[in-house]
Parts: C-alpha cells; structure tokens; sequence
C-alpha cells in the first residue's frame, strides 16, 4: 500500500530538526537510535527515518546503545525488563531486511563511533522531554556533519503540535487534544521491507551480552514484576487482555485499588514497546462493537492521553519538572511559609522504604510498591502526599519521593511519574485549596478520605506485612 500525501504530513509533523548539515551528498545509511520507543508497530521514529531512505536510496540502521554503568536510580528489573524486550524489536526488523545493531558504551561516544562506521545521511532520535535525553542530542546535533532529527513517537499528539506552552492543566490542555486526535488517529502508515539493505560489518552486541555487560551495575530492588512479560508482543497482548476483560467497569473502578480494575499498560507505555495511539484504537474498536463502553473509553483517554501528554508537555516546557523550583508560585510560598511547622510524625527515607510508618494505609501501599513494582494509581497520590506530610522539609520529601518513584516503580524515570509526585507535593496543574498546617495551601488527602471512596481494609489486608 502506497503511503499517501496527508500520511507524510502528519509524519513531518511528529518530527523536529535538532541540528547538523542540510544535505550529505556522500552519505552510506540512515540512522535510527531507538531508545525511549522500543517496538516496529507506530513506531513513527522508525518510519520517519525509513522515508528518508526510501528517498535517498540507502540502507535503513536501527541501532540501540546501552552505558555499562549506572546510570540514574533504575533497579536492575527495569533494565533487564528493558533490554529482554529488545529480542522482539530484532525479530520483527530482521523480516523487513532492517539490521537491529546493539552498542555499548556512554551515549555520546557510542554515537559518534557509530556515526563514523555507517556514514550515515541522516539521524533520527526517539523523542524525551527530559533534559538529559534533550541536552545529549541537542549536543551531538550541534557537530554533527549530517541533519540530525528528533521525531515524537510516543505522544499521540507530538507535544510541539498539541501546545506551544507549558499548559495551567488537564482542562486547558484537554480540547487541544480532542482537537487533533481524530486527525491523528487517521494516520495508519506502515513499516515496508527494506529495499536497499546494508552488506558491511554491523559490529554491534547480542542482547545476552548487553545484559552480562550492563546489569551488574544496577541494584536489584527485589521487586516481582514477572507478571508483566518484557516486549512489543506481550504488550499487544496486553493490550488485548485489557479491553476484552477490563476496560468495562473502567470508569467506575480505576480509582478503587481493593478491586483493581486498572489496564496494567504502564510498564509497556513507559517503554515504548507499545504505543498510546494502539490503545487508542482498539478501545474506539471495542466502542464500535458495544456503544456501552463509550464511558469507559472517555476515562481511558483522559487517562493514558490527555494526562499522560499533559506529564510531557510539562516536563517539555519546564526543565525544572522534578524540583521546587518547578512548582507554581503560590504552591512553592505556600510550602515555604509552612516548612517550619511541627510535624506530628516525621520519617527518615529508610523507615518510608521499609513501610515503617503509623499508617497501614501508608505502610500497605509502599508494600505493594517494593513486592510489584507498582502502586495503584490512587494510592499513588495518598503514598505521595503523606511523604511531604511526614518529612523534615518540602525538599526532603521530595528527593524521598523521586529516589522510591525510580528505584522500585517499573515506569519509574517518567515525566508521568515526575508529574505525579509535583502535583501530590508542589501543586502542579492544581491550585490552592484551605490552608492547613504542613500542606499550606497544596491539597491534602487523609485516611478517611479512602474510607469513604473504597474499602480500605481490604487492600491494607493484600499488603499487610509479611
């Protein structure tokens, strides 16, 4: 099937020039550095760098680079999770002649390695909003002899197109989505066989010796996440799994944790093994066969679309995402005015990570945290707001709360989760409400609170202590 003229126009849309020379005349491959989206299927990184192939007569390079040091807070289930479910990215790519190349070593020395083995025309990066990833391509663009893009795969609607600002929150940014998103959920192009392949030296890793190299520099956190199986075709089925079996209700029960209802998509999402806008239509899919489900589908959406997406419009426009500084005005004086006042309980980071507080609630939600690599998503929000409640000082809350979010959270490391504990902690897309000791004016949540929505006993007896 030929790719049509408005298929390239929303593709060319999803994708930014970060720096480099206009043309290379001389130019041997293209180059795609999978990183944040790892999967074939809507992956539009990997479509945007094959049209330029496609173009220019060349071979087609995907390449994957992996540091054998320890890079950040991550847990060594997190980067094995990730590194297993490459086996399906080269699977899938080795039927449409597209080499899948393993490197390792720190990123900008890898890809300048890489760059001056393949010759390449043209480069494409996976899309982040966070300013590590920004910063490191934004470097290598800036010396690089060849154009160098970065292409927003993983937002339904690239952030760049959705907003040109860091939005007040979900009800500002909310109909711009729901304004592009029919026009995006049109945009069914595919990946081709590769008509012009690569015959030299690739010289890169298995991805058994990605993981003898890579993993002994990450702690473990012990957490079992063996239920969720690494790779683009356990999250199709997950996916699948999800809207056959739990997308009814979804409305309804998300928020409950003592009946989770929830899609146990997260983990797939965060790495890019599948992608929102595959959610996306199969649930407008299941829809058309049961206009029953409309409900839930709308709660879906502003779930995994509009707030996800308000999360990287954040972190895309406030390079600040995970510190005080980052918070609205009135939230940082609020929290500045009460950082002074008493606290009936106070925990070092230890006692939070062991679930050593007063509170079973507290205590059952860091459980399940450290035994599944997940807190329910409403949970979540108690979990976090209780940790700026019994901590010293705002700031220490905050870095308790990042380093328990990326050590022992599977999507750990994501503008979701940054977002998430900014909005718990430093009011982000909220506003003020009644000034209470400690909070101020950020909102607070209390035990009767989850009480009075779902029965509580019931999930502190899931996570009571062993």
């Amino acid at each position: 099937m030929s790719t049509s003229d408005s298929q390239i126009h929303l593709l060319k849309t999803r994708v930014h020039k970060l720096g480099g020379d206009s043309d290379v005349d001389n130019g041997k491959s293209i180059i795609y550095v999978m990183s944040r989206d790892c999967r074939v299927n809507a992956n539009y990184a990997l479509l945007a760098a094959q049209q330029q192939a496609i173009k220019q007569e060349l071979p087609l390079i995907v390449v994957f680079t992996v540091y054998d040091k320890r890079l950040g807070q991550r847990a060594r289930e997190h980067i094995n999770f990730l590194l297993e479910g490459l086996q399906d990215v080269a699977d899938q790519l080795k039927t449409k002649d597209i080499p899948f190349v393993i490197r390792i070593g720190k990123a900008g020395k890898a890809w300048q390695q890489i760059a001056d083995d393949f010759k390449p025309a043209g480069w494409y990066f996976d899309f982040s909003p966070l300013r590590g990833s920004r910063k490191a391509q934004k470097d290598f663009a800036d010396v690089a002899a060849f154009p160098v893009f970065t292409v927003d795969a993983h937002n339904v609607i690239p952030v760049w197109v959705a907003s040109p600002k860091q939005e007040t929150g979900a009800r500002t940014l909310r109909p711009k989505i729901h304004h592009h998103l029919p026009h995006y959920l049109s945009d069914d192009i595919t990946l081709k066989k590769q008509a012009h392949t690569y015959s030299g030296a690739l010289n890169g890793e298995t991805i058994a010796k990605a993981k003898e190299a890579v993993l002994p520099a990450y702690p473990e956190n012990h957490s079992d996440v063996s239920r969720f199986t690494p790779g683009e075709k356990a999250g199709r089925r997950a996916i699948t799994d999800f809207v056959s079996h739990r997308l009814k209700g979804y409305a309804d029960k998300r928020n409950d944790p003592s009946v989770p209802n929830v899609s146990e998509l997260s983990p797939y999402l965060h790495y890019g093994q599948i992608a929102s806008i595959e959610v996306v239509r199969a649930v407008y899919d299941a829809v058309r066969e049961d206009g029953h489900l409309q409900t839930d589908a709308d709660a879906l959406i502003e779930e995994m679309v509009v707030r996800k997406e308000l999360s990287d419009n954040f972190c895309y426009y406030n390079d600040k995402y995970n510190k005080l500084s980052g918070a609205p005005q009135w939230a940082q004086d609020t929290l500045d005015k009460h950082k002074d006042d008493e606290r009936e309980f106070t925990y070092t980071k230890q006692q939070f990570e062991k679930a050593e507080t007063h509170d079973e609630a507290w205590n059952a939600a860091q459980r399940q945290l450290v035994r599944t690599g997940k807190i329910h998503g409403y949970m979540r929000m108690y979990w976090a707001k209780k940790v700026l409640e019994w901590s010293k000082t705002p700031q220490t809350a905050l870095n308790t709360l990042l380093y328990l979010n990326d050590f022992y959270h599977i999507d750990g490391g994501d503008p979701n989760g940054y977002v998430g504990v900014m909005w718990s902690i430093a009011g982000v897309h909220d506003r003020p409400w009644q000034e209470r000791p400690v909070y101020g004016t950020i909102r607070s949540m209390v035990y009767n609170g989850l009480k009075r929505k779902f029965d509580i006993e019931a999930y502190v007896e899931q996570f009571k202590k062993s």
